[in-house]
């Protein structure tokens, strides 16, 4: 039986949703966000390597940036 990962990566490779648009796939925003020590979403103190405490706040960053583009 394999270990089950109690953490979810909040860098994993992005999956864009498959469209029938020819243009380039989008970058996602928290991809491009250097990490700063706390979440970008709640401000929960971090590591100077995440930059989302979980996976809650990291798809409600992409969320929020998605409303107010």
């Amino acid at each position: 039986m394999e270990p089950i990962q109690e953490s979810v990566p909040d860098d994993g490779p992005a999956m864009p949703p498959p469209s029938s648009a020819t243009s380039a796939p989008p970058v996602r925003t928290r991809q491009m966000l250097p990490p700063k020590g706390s979440c970008w979403y709640c401000e929960k103190p971090l590591d100077n390597v995440r930059r989302f405490c979980d996976k809650e706040c990291a798809d409600a960053f992409d969320e929020e940036k998605e409303y107010t583009r």
